[in-house]
């Protein structure tokens, strides 16, 4: 049993590593990312009235809003990157389950997004005027960006092979994050309001059960999904 694990968790790190080596070489992903969350910050940061009633009405909303369009376009590149590079077939002729390769791209895909996240931090902070740091915000981005992850991940392995991927990726993945981003707004509006951990435990639980029972669906239907 714990042999077995060793040889999952060196599987999956693997993965992981190539993954992250190769973004760090390319930075195909990262960058464009990143401008294109800054981008969304300041449109929203400009197209607001920067009055404190209305910022601290709307900033929660802006925040996740930021946050999404910005995993969305992780999770999208994280197959198709395998696609163009003809690496997939690689992948898959490996003598691994495949479920191992999705745990693997997830985790790349959720390292990624929590990185481009942190640096939007400081940005949404100064425009928006709110106070971010603190553990409540802290797990509640670290859980919700999970789910993001996911999500994206499993949607980016239905939809690569589509003739019609960039149409049918969005309209896959948004619908089925709702509860993530009612959850992670809700919540953080109570962060910023001054609550404190125990008042926003009952959406954190909201988003573990939606992380988990996503994950776990996932690695089942991932051989599936790359078989077809």
């Amino acid at each position: 049993m714990i042999e077995s694990l060793k040889i999952i968790s060196v599987v999956i790190i693997a993965i992981l590593k190539k993954d992250l080596l190769q973004e760090r070489r390319t930075k195909e992903t990262f960058i464009p990312i990143l401008i294109f969350g800054m981008l969304v910050i300041l449109i929203f940061g400009f197209a607001v009235n920067p009055s404190p009633v209305v910022l601290a009405s709307i900033a929660p909303g802006l925040v996740w809003v930021a946050f999404v369009l910005a995993g969305f376009l992780a999770a999208n590149r994280s197959l198709v990157i395998e696609i163009q590079e003809e690496t997939i077939d690689l992948l898959l002729l490996a003598p691994i389950a495949r479920e191992f390769i999705y745990y693997g791209k997830l985790l790349a895909t959720y390292l990624l997004m929590l990185f481009v996240e942190l640096l939007m931090l400081p940005v949404l902070a100064i425009l928006f005027e709110i106070n971010l740091l603190n553990i409540e915000f802290a797990l509640i981005l670290m859980i919700a960006t999970f789910g993001l992850a996911v999500v994206g991940t499993l949607l980016s392995a239905i939809s690569v092979n589509t003739k019609a991927r960039e149409v049918m990726l969005p309209i896959l993945f948004f619908p089925m994050i709702i509860p993530i981003i009612i959850c992670a707004v809700a919540s953080t509006e109570l962060v910023l309001g001054g609550s404190g951990l125990g008042d926003i435990r009952g959406w954190l639980q909201m988003l573990l059960i939606f992380d988990i029972v996503f994950f776990v669906l996932a690695g089942l239907c991932f051989d599936f999904i790359l078989e077809e």
